[in-house]
C-alpha cells in the first residue's frame, strides 16, 4: 500500500525532554502510530476506525462474548461502546443474539465479512510487528514483550 502524506508525520520530532522517560514515551507514541498507520488507512476505506477494529479484534478472539464482558475487556464505558458497536451490527460485521441462559444479555460474534475486515486490519499490524521483531532479534522481542506485559499488568 503506498504511503500517504500522513506517513511524513511518522518521522520523529525533536521534542524537548522534560523528564528522563520522555524518550520512551515518544517512542511509544510514534511506534503506535507507525504500527497502526496502514491498518487505519484500510479501516478508513471500509468506513471504520480504530474503535471498530478494537471491537472486531476482541470479538474475533472471544466468539459469543457478552456485551458486558466486551466492555470490561476493552476498559471502556457502555456509552463509548454503543456507537461503534451499533455501526458494526448495522453493517452486518457483528451479529448479536440473546443469550439462552440470560435473556437480558446479548452475545456478539463476527460475521464472515467482519472476520475478513478484522483479519486484514490485524494483518497490517502483525506485519509491522514481525518486521520490527526481525530487526531486533529474539532477545529484543522478548524484552519488548516483558515491558509491554509489565505496563499492561500495572492497570
Amino acid at each position: 500500500m503506498p504511503k500517504t502524506s500522513q506517513a511524513a508525520g511518522l518521522h520523529r520530532a525533536s521534542l524537548d525532554k522534560l523528564h528522563d522517560l520522555d524518550a520512551a514515551l515518544e517512542l511509544m507514541y510514534y511506534g503506535w502510530r507507525g504500527m497502526t498507520l496502514e491498518a487505519d488507512e484500510y479501516l478508513a476505506q471500509q468506513g471504520l476506525s480504530r474503535p471498530h477494529h478494537r471491537i472486531l479484534y476482541v470479538v474475533a478472539r472471544r466468539p459469543d462474548i457478552a456485551i458486558g464482558a466486551l466492555i470490561e475487556t476493552l476498559g471502556i464505558s457502555k456509552q463509548a461502546l454503543n456507537r461503534p458497536l451499533n455501526l458494526l451490527i448495522e453493517r452486518k460485521l457483528v451479529s448479536s443474539k440473546r443469550s439462552p441462559e440470560q435473556h437480558r444479555s446479548k452475545l456478539l460474534r463476527l460475521t464472515a465479512a467482519g472476520q475478513r475486515i478484522e483479519q486484514k486490519a490485524s494483518d497490517h499490524e502483525r506485519k509491522v510487528m514481525r518486521e520490527a521483531f526481525g530487526r531486533v532479534g529474539t532477545s529484543g522481542a522478548a524484552a519488548w514483550m516483558a515491558v509491554m506485559e509489565a505496563i499492561a499488568d500495572s492497570n
